[in-house]
């Protein structure tokens, strides 16, 4: 209750600032980046592993249904593709951790996405490469779902269905295995749980989320090109995950709402200032960064990382 009290407080004072149809754009971008962001969760947070390379399984995702779209598949049988395709991509990028461990995988987590973005910039005959991918507008029961009112609500539907299953993935026997991993891999496996598997299964279901969150990131663009998939989206899923808190499936909506909506609202900020201030390089920037780093010192485990019940971390 106290979670849905402040989405609405934060909601209201959206609209106030930004106007109606501006807010309910940026909801429908912080809704698909906290899809994103919940399959990280499950992988960071849960199962204790580090991934570089999330970005990587959006772009998979978003191209997919992009691809499709253009031939006229419908998106119900498009969206299930691109995030079966996507999660199959997370599979494999699981492979290395049954040998490596630690950094050693984190980096070859990176290497997979540095071959994503490169493949999507030399398949030119089916990606368009560097020119880029048009997307069509969404269309779902023979509406066009092209305004700010049906893609916030498109988004948020999707996030509501995605976190009711993060929930029941960690409130689950698999959450407490991802855990007993995460805090000590040898213990796990003295009583018996498969460690590769389960951070498989955990790349999978993150991968597979990430894919969905593609889906939906295509059509609100209508644009797809290489470099937006590139490492700095990894990083910013990353970020995202930790300033929300990590241990927490409701850090990623948190983390959500920095990454996408604080820099339009340091923007109105910085419009307000005198012209020798608001437009001098790199004030928002800065600003961001300051804002960041005040985060991290006051709350060093995510702004949803301070409260813990014991045996649970699903909320």
């Amino acid at each position: 209750m106290k979670a849905l009290l402040t989405a609405a407080v934060l909601g209201m004072v959206a609209v106030a600032l930004l106007g109606a149809d501006y807010a309910l754009s940026q909801s429908a971008f912080v809704a698909t980046w906290a899809i994103a962001g919940l399959g990280l969760s499950l992988i960071v947070g849960q199962a204790g592993q580090i991934s570089l390379g999330h970005g990587a399984f959006l772009g998979i995702g978003a191209y997919v249904e992009g691809l499709l779209a253009v031939a006229g598949w419908p998106p119900w049988v498009s969206a299930p593709a691109a995030v079966a395709l996507a999660a199959a991509a997370g599979w494999v990028a699981s492979l290395p951790g049954r040998r490596l461990g630690g950094m050693a995988f984190a980096m070859s987590t990176l290497a997979i996405a540095l071959l994503v973005e490169e493949g999507l910039v030399r398949w030119e005959s089916v990606t368009g490469g560097a020119a880029g991918l048009a997307v069509p507008s969404l269309r779902i029961a023979g509406q066009v779902i092209s305004g700010p009112l049906g893609q916030s609500l498109v988004s948020t539907a999707l996030l509501i269905v995605a976190y009711a299953c993060c929930r029941r993935w960690v409130a689950s026997r698999i959450g407490r295995a991802w855990r007993a991993v995460r805090e000590d891999e040898a213990a796990a496996a003295a009583v018996g749980i498969d460690c590769g598997a389960l951070r498989s299964l955990a790349f999978v279901l993150g991968a597979g989320l990430a894919g969905l969150a593609g889906v939906l990131y295509a059509h609100w663009l209508a644009y797809l090109s290489p470099e937006q998939f590139g490492l700095q989206l990894s990083f910013e899923l990353l970020m995202l995950v930790f300033i929300g808190g990590a241990a927490r499936l409701a850090g990623a909506l948190w983390g959500a709402a920095v990454i996408v909506a604080l820099p339009q609202l340091i923007s109105l900020f910085t419009d307000a200032l005198p012209a020798r201030w608001g437009s001098a390089s790199g004030v928002e920037t800065l600003a961001f960064g300051l804002l960041i780093v005040l985060i991290i010192l006051l709350r060093p485990a995510g702004i949803a990382g301070e409260r813990r019940q014991a045996g649970r971390e699903a909320g």
